[in-house]
């Protein structure tokens, strides 16, 4: 017993389905042993054994043949499967060579006949016992043991209920009425079953099986009411049981004389039950159970007698209850509700990336989808692959254990479905969208379609009539021929003769086989139709019969080629008609001719055929000839001639002798007679009149699909002439479109300003541009478009799908109807006008405005929103009055459920981008901010299969050859599944189909190249992945499209996008072509190389580049060649596999490219999209693509890097100001002796150690921040290099900074060493004094009175300062060693300027004059005409010049003087340097000065510098002085004789004096060094840091607090001296911030304690020390500390002059001080005012600040803008917003009017400009590069974004010219419209603050 083998045998049961659990699940599922909610249920458990215990609880339940069943299954997957816990029946079947065979096959002759005895057996045993015999009946609705389980019924539905009722035993012995349909009035009268009775007879008694019952055996007869009952008996028993098929798979009951050919069936149509199907007015019980054999053929045919009727509920029952088990088996259970949907199917997940492989039943349904959906032939199989684990049992094993090498055994425990049940099943379980794609996609690959679909979940069949509607075929009947024209038709629509054939009993050869011979032209053979030899077509069909397919012949207009002169349908009925009888009478009606299949023809077939009598359709007979029964045949057929008015040409006989290519030639030649005698002609739209009327449903009766068609039949009546009609009802898209696109552009171009100034025509284009806008909004909605709102706004979900749906297919008949017509009044006219053009031309005008689609209903929505939000930004219209705002978010839906969105009109040209952009925007909302997206587009020559291409990569509906071909670009969406998003790095693929380049209809206009730029130039653009597709016939269309695609790239190259570029070269068919071409792509690289230095040049780029530059191509890697799509001559030609095998194969390399990509890059989402098609059309709409480029995702990405460097900057300039400040404080505290020659040489080496390290650490910052994958870094790809530089810039300039400071500091130290030393000699002497009055003052008798005492130490001092030798620095003359250095500097300069300086004054008097401007300084002897306008320019430009040099000279020697050190001459030569070098740089300027100029301006610089060395000189002569230096330790000597001469503990006096005289100062120096530093770290960290982190930012953040302001004294001093400017704001926000957050304090507190820390550790740390004495306590200290404080050597001296006290206690002393110090010192700085606070600082906070914002100081050689460039070393400088020239002082040379242009504005124009640079003659602006290279000025991104500019100098004219003295401008009327609101907007948007 099976349930006590899984019994006993449980845990080994369990331990080896451990090994493959899941498998195992799959394959009791597919099975149909466990239910579909079984198996989820177990699904759902996460612990494999849990699993695997309670399949085999439930397994056990199930009972005995379940228990079998599943052990049969696991000896198939398992094939080492324990003998032992094989079923006994199994292993009994092993042993009789598997003799049975569970899906109905056969095996040999003698098994063949036991089996049927047992059949025969089985029905006797039923007859004798009625309940088993109802049992078995039951067991023919499809489950195990007779009844429905609870889990498959259903009690809420009624078709369920009546199941179930129809189920119970008992109510099935009760009689059944027979159930009557009453005549509709069409087709034959169906035969009453009382007049029909069934014969049995054996026809070979020779060869049949022995039966004392059967009337040919010498036993005699039995009644035929048994023989009836005995033979339904049989059936239900062979179907109940499962090992043998029933009866109506004729061909597999029963083998004869020898084995029938394994697995096939006499007939394609072959059927599980053919009774199963209902029969109008009668139920058919019994049919034939037939086979042959070699020569021989034997059945069991119908008795004479009358059989047990079957209701048709009983039938319909018996029907669902197969559907359920195929359902089951198929796994579809779950959408026999919630039907499959089109964008479930196209989510892409990760099977996507797999090979479509089926290996189990539940696989076939998607494998025949996916398959499907990528046009390839082999979609309908349905065998199922092994697993590797399936293949691995050894063949040698087994023959060694029979004996045998060879056998015939099969693999009973494979599963197999009829192709045509996996159809009826997926159709069935998919919803009307999806039906029509796969009969659609069917249609391509010339796969017959369903017609009509069998009852299986509804009662009657279905005649699938909306799946068919998207089909549209092209062909060229015979009448065409000779003026090659075509038609091109829905087929639906299409009348045309239906041919069709059917089967009567059992029939040898396949109908369906035969159809395909018949059907396939010569040397093109197809199979349109499953039959029986093909892969799977053997199988037993379930759910199938009763099907009708329908298949077309259309001819190619080649009469010696084509089959047929007209198109033809064919349509095949599956099954047996008597048991199809509704079908059969549908067909009748609808066909021209109707051929009905048969080996023989019984008394009651032709009672059933004289039905027919009456009928218009002609009836052929196919006659596979039977010797035994021929002669009764034919006698039948003669007497059914009469009735069915056929003639002798209407019976084709096969005979025997005979192959099957003699009576396709027979059929062929019948069906041409047929289609030669004007048949009738129907199409399916008329046909579902006919199943109407017969009862038969039609899908699209539904109430949604009607309502939609009314909706839609009320926009459609009202279009006759397309054209008209798109003129009188979609107005706003017509002119009023089309020159609101010219306007657009021109805006940009400016290519008609002529003589106009920029702004006024800018002005006026913008008028034009609102006048259009109001225009359109003054439009009023037409009634179609009203209904066409009112369709896709208010109708449910499903009827708006229907609603598009049908509106596309009316509108493309309708605009194929119009196209046709056109064409042939074109092609007249050709003949008739011959050379006059201008009417052709009209009528080609008319051809390109007679398209018309859903897309043109939608654009016109677009434009309404479009006028109205124009309406609403002028202020026109407000929010509560607008109409249109719901139409974004209706779009957005429609593109959520997969309809294509335009982008780019193609008739305008143009994009309606705030449309686009708030549908895009409306959808990222719908979809909850979750819109990552990676874009795929296709570039290609017209007609070339783009769209194809997508649809059949993707299953997209992208609009192929309905009369036109794409025009524009159109974005479809796709889903990715969840749980494949992570690794896919988006959640949707955006898929952009795009028109075709080089259109013909393009061709002759001017501008085709610059169209097809811009079209490639926006789509590789927004794209991540390019498919650029060529067809390989056209050579030179292949060149023209690859530069214009190079191009682009280049152009995407130069911005920072790179997107990957896949060449797809098609009608590529050879199997070795991408070996053969590897010579042509190295060709092709080399061309490419050669477009893009062409391009290059075009782009005004200097740089030599390659292919390789602007992409990564890899030449191997992204080159397809992929076959041409059809196979064969269309239109009889089917999708070639190759094309398919090819599509897939690079669809599967974009899925694998994208996953590799994601971590590397991140994908756009919506937003960022938005922005890119927003900045690439922008850009586009420029001649000058790339410099006209601008982009907020660029802007960001480059801001958020230049932040980060900024911060990586400060970092290491804080490292490095620290080392510096620890640097001079150890040179500081150094002796001179220990200053040698080779301190700088090590300071030097320890420098470069560090600036390395620094520079390496800020570049692997950097790298590491490229490759972090933060958002949009490719972007800016191209910054790179740029910061890279800056990197080593700065490394450089810190290097000087250091080694400067560091050598200058070395310097000043040894300058000290002389007086130091002569310092340190004097004390001695003075402590010697000291000292000896001490002795003399304690040897006296009497004590000393402290006045005394005082008395004789204040004679002692100056006794002793007499005798002292004190010498003091000489005081030099430092002027005159300038004007020395000055003299020799000019030495060269000739006999002139030795003159010039013999009579200059002494230095030190210039300081005191200021430097004014003399017309001598200027030499204009080089111009032809120095007229005022060229003297004025120059004038101002030397003046700039020079006050920038002066001010420039000022802050060094401000630095020289800070650092209180002594005067060195190298002062001065570098003052002369920096001066020559400024000087050399105007003379390359072309700035032409006189001698006269260049002496004055050293003079004045020089004496300058000379008073200011000299008061240096001074002062650090006096704060040496020997005498004061003494004086100032004269206190403390006699502080320290008094405590020892009366002896006092002194040792908190010293520690007090320690701290105070030595600490304190020391520590208040400390302040001054790092304070600075501290600020900037904290600055630069508070809320306000922002504004100066980038130089965007602190741009936007001072424009906007002068808006607020509103100073004009402010403007000019940020317009005219913007350094001073920056220094003065920032400074002022410095001391802002502190004084209102009161930080200051905090900081000197946390500086202070950091450093008061470090002193207490020291402290401690030399109390450690083995130190002796107080001295080298202090010498401990001092070490510890040499790096961070400068101790006073003149006060440590008199510390520890006669210091004697403990050292730990004068640690503890001098610690208990601290605390007073630090108090003391803060109090002090308390008192300082925020301001005195800077001003002490040794590193100036401001200064640190500003060198971050204020970056290179370039200022716009037009408009004096400073440039926002990051870093310091670009290569390029640009601003985010210019302003008007005359801000500039820039004014107009004849009438002194201020200028208004904009610089961005006149880059664009014809304007044309003068200056220095151009030696003053006429240049254009547009080649501004040529005299500013290093700048690039880029267009406004729109017409406001310089309002800000406009706003002020509107507000402040008249003020900016009386300052520059120039008469006010006079501004276009629209600049005083712009208000504060407005002009702050604007700058939010140029700085990207939005």
């Amino acid at each position: 017993m099976a349930f006590e083998t899984i019994r006993q045998g449980r845990e080994r049961l369990i331990a080896l389905l451990l090994t493959t659990p899941d498998p195992v699940l799959d394959e009791v599922a597919s099975l149909g042993i466990v239910t579909e909610e079984e198996y989820e249920a177990l699904e759902k458990l996460a612990e494999p054994r849990e699993r695997i215990r309670r399949l085999l609880i439930k397994i056990q339940r199930k009972g005995e043949r379940g228990c079998e069943q599943f052990l049969e299954c696991l000896q198939s997957l398992f094939p080492d499967f324990p003998p032992d816990l094989q079923p006994p029946g199994r292993r009994y079947v092993t042993q009789r060579n598997d003799a049975e065979n569970p899906e109905g096959g056969t095996s040999s002759e003698k098994n063949g006949q036991e089996n049927l005895e047992a059949a025969i057996a089985s029905g006797k045993n039923e007859l004798e016992n009625p309940e088993s015999s109802v049992v078995h009946g039951v067991n023919d609705l499809g489950y195990q043991d007779g009844r429905p389980s609870s889990e498959d019924i259903d009690p809420t539905n009624p078709e369920d209920a009546m199941c179930s009722e129809k189920n119970d035993p008992e109510k099935l012995e009760e009689p059944e009425k027979p159930e009557t349909v009453p005549s509709s009035g069409k087709g034959p009268a169906t035969p009453n079953s009382a007049t029909f009775p069934v014969k049995n007879r054996l026809e070979h008694p020779e060869t049949a099986l022995p039966s004392k019952n059967d009337p040919g055996s010498p036993e005699g007869a039995r009644s035929p009411e048994k023989d009836a009952t005995a033979v339904s008996s049989e059936r239900a028993d062979f179907e109940g049981s499962g090992n043998i098929p029933s009866c109506g798979e004729e061909g597999r009951t029963a083998a004869i004389k020898g084995n029938v050919e394994d697995g096939v069936t006499p007939d394609s149509d072959v059927s599980m039950s053919e009774s199963r199907a209902e029969t109008p007015g009668v139920a058919m019980s019994v049919e034939r159970c037939g086979a042959e054999t070699a020569g021989h053929s034997a059945s069991l045919d119908r008795s004479g007698d009358e059989a047990p009727e079957m209701s048709p509920n009983k039938v319909h029952g018996g029907r669902r209850g197969a559907l359920k088990t195929v359902l089951s088996k198929l796994r579809l259970r779950k959408f026999r509700i919630g039907k499959l949907r089109l964008r479930d199917l196209l989510e892409i997940s990760s099977e996507s990336l797999k090979d479509w492989t089926p290996y189990v039943l539940g696989d076939l349904p998607w494998h025949f989808l996916r398959k499907l959906m990528a046009l390839n032939g082999t979609a309908r199989s349905t065998s199922l692959c092994q697993r590797a684990s399936d293949e691995d049992t050894s063949e040698d094993e087994e023959g060694g254990v029979s004996g045998d090498v060879f056998s015939l055994r099969e693999d009973k425990s494979r599963a197999y479905l009829h192709p045509l049940d996996v159809l009826c099943a997926v159709l069935l379980c998919s919803d009307s969208f999806l039906q029509q794609e796969i009969l659609s996609k069917m249609s391509m690959c010339q796969f017959a379609l369903p017609l009509l679909l069998p009852a299986l979940d509804t009662p009657r069949c279905t005649l699938l009539l909306w799946a068919m509607r998207d089909i549209v075929r092209k062909w060229r009947p015979h009448s065409l021929a000779e003026s090659r024209g075509f038609r091109e038709e829905s087929l639906v629509l299409t009348s045309m003769p239906t041919i069709s054939f059917v089967r009567l009993g059992s029939c040898s050869f396949s109908k369906s086989k035969l159809l395909n011979e018949v059907l396939s032209p010569s040397q093109q053979h197809h199979n349109f139709f499953i039959h029986r030899d093909m892969e799977s077509g053997n199988v037993p069909r379930e759910i199938a019969d009763g099907l009708v397919e329908i298949s077309w012949y259309f001819p190619a207009g080649r009469e010696n080629l084509d089959l047929f002169p007209e198109p033809v349908a064919v349509t095949n009925l599956r099954g047996d008609i008597e048991s199809h009888w509704l079908q059969f009478s549908f067909l009748t009606e609808v066909s021209s001719a109707v051929f009905i299949v048969t080996e023989s023809i019984s008394e009651r077939e032709y009672a059933l055929l004289s039905s027919l009598r009456g009928s218009d359709t002609k009836y052929y007979f196919i006659l596979n000839s039977q010797a035994g029964k021929a002669k009764e045949t034919l006698g039948l057929l003669n007497k059914l001639a009469p009735l069915l008015d056929m003639k002798k040409s209407q019976l084709l006989v096969k005979e025997q002798s005979n192959n099957s290519a003699e009576l396709v030639k027979k059929l062929r030649s019948t069906l041409q007679g047929i289609m030669s005698s004007s048949p009738k002609s129907t199409s399916i739209q008329h046909m579902a009149v006919t199943a109407r009327e017969l009862g038969i449903q039609v899908e699209e009766d539904s109430g949604e699909c009607w309502t939609a068609l009314e909706h839609v039949q009320e926009i459609t009546a009202e279009i006759q002439d397309v054209a008209k009609y798109k003129r009188e009802m979609l107005r706003l898209q017509g002119d009023l479109w089309k020159n609101l696109a010219k306007v657009e552009k021109e805006l940009c171009r400016m290519k008609g300003q002529q003589d106009v100034p920029p702004e006024d025509y800018r002005s006026q284009l913008r008028e034009r541009w609102l006048e259009l806008r109001r225009q359109q909004n003054q439009c009023d909605l037409t009634s179609g478009m009203v209904k066409f709102i009112s369709g896709i706004g208010q109708l449910c979900p499903a009827e708006k799908h229907h609603f598009l749906k049908w509106m596309k297919f009316h509108l493309d008949h309708i605009a194929r109807g119009n196209l046709s017509r056109l064409r042939a009044e074109y092609k007249e006219k050709c003949c008739a006008l011959g050379d006059d053009t201008q009417q052709l031309a009209e009528l080609d005008k008319i051809i390109s405005a007679s398209s018309l689609g859903v897309e043109h209903f939608m654009r016109e929505l677009g434009q309404f929103y479009e006028a109205e939000c124009s309406m609403v930004k002028e202020g026109n219209l407000g929010n509560i009055q607008r109409q249109f705002i719901h139409l974004p978010g209706i779009a957005a839906d429609l593109m959520l459920e997969g309809f294509p969105m335009e982008l780019i009109d193609g008739d305008a040209s143009n994009i309606p981008l705030q449309w686009v952009t708030d549908v895009l925007t409306e959808l990222h909302a719908n979809l909850g901010g979750r819109s990552r997206m990676v874009v795929i587009t296709v570039l290609g020559v017209q007609s070339t299969g783009k769209s194809t291409l997508l649809n059949t990569m993707f299953g997209l509906q992208f609009a192929v050859s309905s009369g036109r071909c794409t025009r524009g670009a159109f974005m479809s969406l796709i889903k990715v599944a969840e749980n494949f998003q992570q690794e896919l790095g988006c959640d949707f693929i955006l898929v952009i189909d795009t028109e075709g380049l080089k259109a013909p209809e393009l061709a002759k206009l001017e501008d085709s190249y610059e169209h097809d730029n811009e079209l490639a130039t926006l789509v590789i653009g927004l794209s991540d992945i390019t498919i650029v597709n060529m067809a390989m016939e056209n050579a030179t269309e292949m060149k023209d499209v690859l530069q214009i695609v190079v191009h682009a790239f280049l152009r995407m190259e130069e911005i920072g996008h790179k997107p990957n570029c896949q060449f797809v070269h098609q009608n590529v068919s050879d199997v070795s072509a991408h070996e053969q071409n590897m010579r042509d792509r190295k060709h092709l690289l080399e061309q490419l190389d050669e477009m893009t230095k062409a391009a290059a040049r075009l782009e005004k780029q200097s740089r030599e580049m390659k292919f390789s530059d602007i992409m990564d191509y890899d030449p191997e890697k992204h080159s397809w060649y992929i076959p041409g799509l059809w196979h064969g001559v269309p239109p009889m030609a089917p999708v070639n596999m190759g094309y398919s095998e090819s599509v897939c194969e690079l669809k599967k390399y974009l899925f694998e490219f994208m996953r590799n990509l994601s971590p590397r890059r991140a994908p756009k989402n919506v937003p960022q999209f938005i922005e890119w098609v927003g900045s690439l059309w922008n850009a586009v709409k420029h001649e000058n693509f790339i410099f006209s480029f601008r982009n907020s995702l660029v802007a960001e990405a480059y801001t958020q890097l230049s932040v980060m460097y900024a911060e990586w900057e400060w970092d290491f300039r804080k490292e490095m100001h620290l080392w510096m400040s620890k640097a001079e404080t150890t040179i500081q505290n150094q002796s001179p002796d220990d200053l040698g020659p080779g301190t700088f040489e090590k300071l030097r080496v320890e420098i470069h150690q560090m600036l390395h390290s620094g520079e390496q650490k800020m570049l692997q910052s950097l790298q590491s921040y490229f490759e972090s994958g933060a958002g949009n870094l490719h972007l800016v790809e191209k910054y790179r290099e740029d910061f890279h530089r800056s990197v080593t810039f700065l490394r450089h300039e810190l290097e000087s900074h250091l080694l400067c400071k560091s050598e200058e500091a070395i310097r000043i130290q040894k300058g000290r060493s002389k007086i130091d030393q002569l310092q340190t000699r004097y004390m001695k002497t003075i402590e010697g004094k000291v000292d000896g009055l001490l002795r003399d003052c304690r040897e006296r008798d009497k004590a000393l009175k402290p006045k005394e005492l005082e008395r004789e130490f204040a004679k002692m001092w100056k006794e002793t300062l007499a005798e002292l030798p004190l010498e003091s620095l000489p005081l030099r003359q430092i002027h005159k060693d300038i004007h020395y250095q000055l003299c020799k500097d000019l030495e060269n300069r000739g006999s002139l300027v030795k003159q010039m300086l013999h009579k200059a004054q002494n230095l030190l008097t210039y300081q005191t004059k200021p430097f004014c401007m003399k017309k001598e300084y200027l030499d204009l002897a080089w111009y032809k005409a120095a007229v005022e306008f060229i003297t004025q320019q120059c004038s101002r430009e030397l003046e700039e010049f020079t006050k920038a040099l002066v001010e420039e000279c000022r802050r060094y020697i401000g630095q020289k003087v800070h650092s209180q050190g002594d005067y060195d001459q190298t002062y001065c030569g570098e003052l002369l340097w920096m001066i020559n070098e400024r000087l050399q740089q105007k003379v390359a300027g072309k700035m032409c000065t006189s001698a006269s100029f260049e002496v004055d301006l050293k003079l004045h610089i020089l004496g300058e510098a000379a008073s200011a060395f000299q008061k240096m000189h001074e002062a650090f002569l006096q704060k040496n002085d020997p005498q004061r230096r003494l004086e100032e330790l004269r206190p403390q000597y006699f502080s320290t004789f008094r405590d020892l001469y009366y002896e006092k503990d002194a040792c908190q006096k010293r520690a007090f004096d320690f701290c105070d005289r030595c600490l304190k100062p020391a520590l208040w120096e400390y302040m001054k060094k790092r304070l600075g530093i501290e600020i900037v770290d904290d600055f630069l960290s508070s809320g306000e840091s922002i504004e100066y982190s980038s130089r965007s930012f602190f741009q936007f953040t001072v424009q906007k607090k002068l808006l607020e302001e509103m100073d004009f004294n402010n403007y000019v001093k940020y317009i005219s001296n913007y350094e001073e400017f920056v220094k003065s704001w920032i400074q002022t926000r410095l001391f802002d911030h502190y004084r209102e957050t009161g930080g200051l304090r905090e900081l000197e507190k946390a500086v202070l304690a950091t450093i008061m820390k470090k002193i207490r550790d020291a402290l401690e740390s030399s109390e450690h020390k083995d130190a002796l004495t107080v001295s080298e306590f202090l010498d401990h200290f001092c070490q510890a500390m040499c790096k961070e404080l400068v101790l006073s050597k003149d006060n440590l001296e008199v510390i520890l002059f006669k210091n004697t006290a403990s050292i730990r206690q004068f640690s503890v002393d001098i610690q208990t001080f601290l605390a007073q110090v630090e108090e003391s010192i803060l109090s002090e700085w308390e008192e300082l005012s925020g301001e005195m606070v800077f001003t002490q600082l040794q590193f100036k906070p401001q200064d640190e600040i500003f060198k971050r914002v204020f970056g290179c100081g370039k200022q716009c050689p037009f408009c004096k803008v400073p440039c926002e460039a990051g870093g310091s070393d670009h290569k390029e400088h640009f601003a985010s917003v210019h302003r008007p020239q005359g801000l500039g002082r820039c004014k107009d040379e004849i009438s002194k009017r201020l200028t208004y242009s904009l610089c961005s504005s006149d880059v664009v124009s014809s304007m044309v400009f003068r200056n220095l640079h151009t030696a003053f003659q006429w240049h254009p602006y547009k080649d501004y590069r040529q005299f500013y290279p290093t700048w690039r000025i880029q267009p406004d991104p729109s017409i406001t974004a310089s309002d800000y500019w406009k706003f002020i100098f509107r507000k402040f004219n008249h003020h900016f010219a009386k300052k520059y003295n120039a008469e006010p401008a006079d501004l276009p009327i629209e600049w005083k419209k712009i208000t504060k609101e407005q002009a702050l907007q604007s700058i939010r948007e140029a700085f990207n603050m939005e």
